[in-house]
C-alpha cells in the first residue's frame, strides 16, 4: 500500500554540544537521509523539521536540525522516529519502501485464487531480499529474485509470485 509519509530511522542520540543528532537509518544507507531538506515527526506531515545540514557517521546519519541547538535540545529528541514524504524520494521503476510491500496479499502467478498469504516482514540478508509470508499463523519465507517475483503492484497491495518447489506445505 503506497503511504504519503513513511518511516526513514530513528534519533538514537546526540552528537555535538550544538544539537546534531545521530539517526538510525531504516533504509539501504544513512546516505539516503542525505537527500531530504525536510523530515516529519509523525506519518501525517503534521509535524515537521527543516534539516539543515546532514552528513553519514559509519552506519548512522548526523543531522542539524533547525531550532535545535544544543546538547540538551537534541536530547530531548532521542527514541523519535523520523519520517519522509514518499513523494520527496526518487525510487527507480519498479523499486519499492519495505513498508510498503508490507501487508500485500501473496498470490500465484499462475492460479490468481491461490493466495499464498501477506507479506508480513523483509530481511535483507545482502545477496537478495528474503520475504516473509504469513497464512493461518505460519511464516514461509521466500526469496525476493525476478524468478520468484512476477509482479508487485503495492497500488492494489498485490505481489504476484512463481514460488520454488518445497516452499509452501501444500505443494507436491
Amino acid at each position: 500500500m503506497i503511504k504519503d509519509f513513511l518511516e526513514i530511522g530513528e534519533i538514537v542520540s546526540t552528537h555535538s554540544i550544538h544539537g546534531e543528532v545521530r539517526v538510525n537509518p531504516w533504509c539501504d544507507s544513512p546516505d539516503f537521509i542525505k537527500k531530504f531538506k525536510t523530515l516529519y515527526f509523525d506519518d501525517k506531515g503534521e509535524n515537521q523539521i527543516k534539516v539543515i545540514s546532514s552528513r553519514t557517521h559509519g552506519n548512522v546519519a548526523l543531522l542539524k536540525l533547525d531550532s535545535i541547538n544544543t546538547v540538551e535540545e537534541a536530547q530531548k529528541l532521542k527514541g523519535k522516529i523520523l519520517y519522509m514524504k514518499r513523494e520527496d524520494a526518487a525510487l527507480p521503476k519498479g523499486r519499492y519502501f519495505i513498508a510498503e510491500l508490507i501487508g500485500c496479499k501473496v498470490i500465484d502467478s499462475e492460479n490468481k485464487d491461490i493466495v499464498y498469504g501477506e507479506l508480513s516482514n523483509v530481511s535483507q540478508t545482502g545477496a537478495n531480499d528474503v520475504w516473509h509470508i504469513k497464512k493461518n499463523g505460519k511464516e514461509y519465507l521466500i526469496p525476493a529474485i525476478p524468478d520468484v517475483v512476477i509482479n508487485t503492484d503495492v497500488e492494489k497491495n498485490i505481489i504476484t509470485i512463481k514460488p520454488l518447489k518445497g516452499i509452501f506445505d501444500d505443494e507436491d
